[in-house]
């Protein structure tokens, strides 16, 4: 086991905690919210407060390009049987709400790299 982090070092996971909220809440309402299009209306108003409350310089390009891109993944895997989802309410294959989770993740994850970084 590694030294305990101090400092600088708590503040960087307190951030990368804090911009990782979003994705965490998004998980967590996928068993509570059964409807599909519901849930990626909710989805967007969590991405919408969130890049409300901060929105980097190119959050909207990462979110887009992540968004699109795992549609297209998604649909990959889906089609070559290496993923089945139950809810398949985009394209007949996916959850509609799917690519608004991974088009956020991107953009955490983008947050992240940025912070540990500094």
């Amino acid at each position: 086991m590694g030294p305990i982090p101090t400092g600088g070092a708590m503040k960087k996971i307190w951030r990368i905690f804090l911009n990782a909220v979003p994705v965490l809440l998004m998980i967590v309402l996928i068993p509570l919210i059964q409807n599909d299009y519901v849930l990626a209306a909710v989805y967007a108003a969590i991405i919408a407060a969130a890049f409300l409350a901060k929105r980097g310089r190119h959050d909207t390009t990462v979110f887009v390009f992540g968004f699109f891109a795992m549609i297209v993944f998604e649909y990959l895997f889906v089609s070559t049987g290496v993923e089945t989802f139950n809810r398949n309410s985009l394209l007949g294959l996916m959850p509609i709400w799917l690519p608004f989770l991974w088009g956020y993740g991107f953009v955490a994850i983008r947050r992240a790299v940025e912070i540990l970084d500094k």
